[in-house]
This record gives structure tokens, sequence and C-alpha cells, in this order.
């Protein structure tokens, strides 16, 4: 029990303090921030993010969500850039450079032979007096009074409003860009996320049985398409060929415990008229939503009231839309 207290209190505390540190930065953030944004965005070339020890891991991050965001980045080891990495500078490349202190030997090293290369320097640092940030073009002032670490030393804080930091530039770039959920999709094809973007309902039901019978069709036949369907419901179609309604095995339940015998009821007795449809230009994501709104498996695909098929839960689970 004394743990379990213990434990309790150090999370809580931990989040405190991150969360008080990202709230004194959103309202004191430097001005260097703002001019370093306006300088990626206006330049033709890449933005080339580096840093050592936990920096370095932040930098990544960085890295990984200005990409997916529309601002070609790459990042660059401190350690590596001083033995051949710096070889992946192009002239009209913007150089990040993330440090806590802004005063370690590598950081040291690394900054005069970017300076040489000519290439505008970015400093996020939590030291606004230090070496890094007195070198840098835009100093990104990242003030941090304490680590979450009792003993203050592990970075912590620190990193958690460098992240932050990066998050904030990234998202600003994304509207100057006006990056828009198309290009995310074009970004994130492979994931389920991209696919919620991109993918539609005529990507996916085309695959799928047509099961369907006339109002006129007896028990015996409904119950017959929709086994050898195996869609777990059937279309109704009226005398002109248009979708009248629809028939699942929920429906067959409910008449079941409702009747004594089914073996005289016609589909039109059976169905369900007026069902949930889509248009095959509908996204998948809106049919899944759909489908949760009113608790069903499978909608109807149309086109006016042309019957085109069935898209059911079972291919939003296969595509990982779910």
């Amino acid at each position: 029990m004394k743990n379990h207290i213990l434990i309790k209190e150090k999370i809580q505390q931990t989040l405190l303090t991150e969360a008080e540190a990202l709230l004194n930065l959103s309202k004191n953030h430097s001005e260097g921030v703002i001019k370093a944004v306006e300088s990626i965005f206006y330049s033709r070339g890449r933005l080339i993010v580096t840093g050592i020890g936990k920096s370095a891991i932040v930098g990544q991050k960085i890295v990984a969500t200005l990409n997916s965001t529309g601002t070609p980045s790459y990042f660059m080891h401190a350690a590596d850039a001083i033995h051949g990495d710096l070889g992946m500078i192009k002239e009209e490349d913007i150089i990040m450079c993330i440090s806590r202190s802004g005063e370690t030997s590598e950081i040291k090293v690394l900054v005069p032979l970017i300076r040489n290369f000519g290439n505008k320097l970015i400093a996020m640092v939590c030291n606004a007096e230090s070496y890094l940030a007195r070198s840098a073009d835009f100093a990104i002032h990242i003030p941090i009074e304490k680590e979450a670490d009792p003993n203050n030393l592990a970075p912590t804080t620190s990193t958690t409003a460098q992240l932050a930091m990066g998050d904030a530039m990234a998202m600003a770039l994304l509207s100057l860009r006006g990056f828009s959920p198309d290009h995310f999709a074009k970004y994130h094809p492979g994931g389920s996320l991209g696919k919620q973007l991109y993918l539609r309902v005529d990507d996916i039901y085309r695959n799928n049985e047509k099961p369907k019978v006339s109002v006129h069709d007896s028990f015996r036949t409904v119950v017959m398409e929709m086994t050898s369907k195996r869609l777990g419901m059937t279309a109704v179609m009226d005398e002109f060929d248009n979708i009248a309604g629809i028939i699942t095995d929920g429906d067959l339940r409910r008449m079941m415990e409702k009747y004594d015998n089914l073996q005289d009821k016609k589909a039109a007795d059976l169905m369900t008229s007026d069902p949930k449809t889509v248009t095959g230009d509908t996204m998948a994501i809106e049919a899944l939503n759909i489908m949760r709104q009113y608790s069903i498996s499978q909608l109807i695909v149309k086109d006016e009231n042309r019957y085109m098929g069935v898209i059911h839960i079972h291919d939003l689970l296969r595509e990982g839309i779910v």
C-alpha cells in the first residue's frame, strides 16, 4: 500500500511539473520561434535537425512529425555529423540544433562547421545564454525551471517541452502550407489513419456477393439467398428493380419470435423498409460511423435507387479501418 501511494504521488507530481512547464512555455515562448518557422516556410531547402543524447531522440520525433505534415526534414546525429554526415547538407538547407544546455562538446565542435557551410542555424535550447544560442541565427528558448527528476538531472521536463515546441512548429508550418486531410492521406497511405482519409466504399464493396430477392419471393427463397451469399442479409427489390427494403438475420429472428409459422410469409412481410444506404463515393470511415450509430453490420450500396451491392463491417475490419 505504501508503494502504491508513492507511485501515485510521483506520477501526479511529474505530470504536474511537466504540464506547468508547457503552460509557461505557451505564454513565454521567444520571438525566435516565429522567425525560425518563417525561415523554414520560405526556405527552398530542407530542415536538417540535429542533437545528441535525449535531444537527438526528440529531434527524430520532430523530423517524423514535420515530414508527415508536409515539411521535408532529415535527422542528422551531432556525433555522426562531425564524422562525415555533414555531407548530407545542401546549400539551401536550414539546420536546427536541439540541446538542453547548448554547451556540450559535440555541439561546440559542430556549430562552427555548420557556420562555415553558410547555412542558417536555429537553436532550440534551454539555456538562452549558451554557446549554441549565441551562435544561432534564431534561438528558440525553452525556459525550464526544473526537471521532473527530484535530482534535477534526468532530462524529463526539458525533453517534453522540446517535443511540444516541435509539434507547435509543425502545426504552424502545416497551417501556413494549407495542409489538408487529402495531403495527410497522401503521406500516410499504409496506416489505418491514412485509410480513414482516402478509402471509399467503392474501393471495398465490389468483392462481395450481391444478395437480392423480390418483394414477392417466399420465406424459403429469402433464406436460401441469404445462406448462399453469406452476408447475413439480402436486399429486397420491387417490381421496378428498385430497392424496397432489407432483410437481415436479425429480422428473421425477430419474425420467428413473433410468428409460429413463416412459411407463408413473403419477402415484403419480412423486410425492413427504407434501409440505411450509402453511395460508392462515401468515405469508408463514414460508413463505419453509420453502422455504429444504428448498431448494424452492413449497408446497402446504391446509385440513385439502383442496387449496387453491400458493404459489411467485416470489410472495414479487414482494411484496418476499425
